[in-house]
């Protein structure tokens, strides 16, 4: 697999201890989190197959049930909202007539299947930038741990790259500012990665938790989603990010 090749990574971590948070929601089996920039509003999934809108400072605004549903991933675009099913696949919903439609994911990759979405270790976090999706496959292994690069189109969608990241149990993911950033429930850290050098830059231990999404705003927030049942809100800056 390309990008297979383990490169050094720098390790920065704050010196000022474990950064904490402020918990601006609660919402039950939080399982993925994004920032919706067009309105300024997050979108934050559930492991029961539902997605609630909320303000910034933590607000309900909306709860929507979608099905039967193991939501995990969420991506927040204007016209729609595209969400990982952990053990099924790929889910895209129309932001605005909520019809839903299940997008086919071709798995292989130089002619072996990645099993994405095996039962035990299914996909977790996924990210999207410019026509490529980021989707983290999930193991408490960190050799098993990677992400596959999905074009979108033709149909079906297909992996186009493979990122062996060694970040066991990957869990959230989010595209900010050229960087991809992943939060590992497992390990309660919050790795920075540089797509362009294909390799860590930052480390960052976080508070214990369930962390299974991470969305960044527009003005210097960072929000976490944690499955036992909270959002919470930091500073860039308290994350030393």
């Amino acid at each position: 697999m390309r990008n297979s090749l383990w490169v050094t990574f720098i390790v920065l971590v704050t010196a000022c201890g474990t950064p904490t948070g402020k918990v601006i929601a609660k919402i039950p089996e939080a399982s993925g989190i994004s920032y919706c920039a067009h309105d300024d509003t997050l979108i934050v999934a559930n492991d029961e197959g539902s997605y609630y809108r909320l303000t910034a400072k933590g607000t309900i605004l909306q709860k929507k049930k979608l099905g039967n549903y193991d939501l995990e991933g969420v991506v927040c675009e204007e016209d729609q909202l595209l969400f990982t099913v952990e053990n099924d696949g790929l889910l895209v919903v129309d932001s605005k007539t909520s019809q839903k439609k299940n997008v086919p994911l071709d798995t292989r990759y130089h002619g072996k299947n990645l099993s994405l979405f095996d039962k035990k270790e299914g996909v977790e976090g996924i990210a999207k930038a410019g026509n490529m999706v980021y989707m983290a496959k999930q193991s408490k292994k960190k050799k098993s741990s990677f992400l596959a690069v999905v074009s979108m189109s033709p149909n079906p969608a297909r992996v186009m790259d493979v990122i062996e990241h060694r970040l066991a149990d990957t869990a959230g993911l989010a595209y900010h500012q050229g960087y991809l950033y992943m939060v590992s429930d497992k390990e309660d850290l919050l790795f920075k990665f540089d797509l362009q050098k294909n390799q860590h830059v930052k480390k960052i231990k976080l508070g214990k938790g369930a962390w299974e999404g991470i969305a960044f705003d527009a003005r210097g927030n960072v929000y976490l989603a944690d499955d036992e049942g909270r959002v919470v809100k930091y500073r860039k800056k308290s994350l030393g990010l």
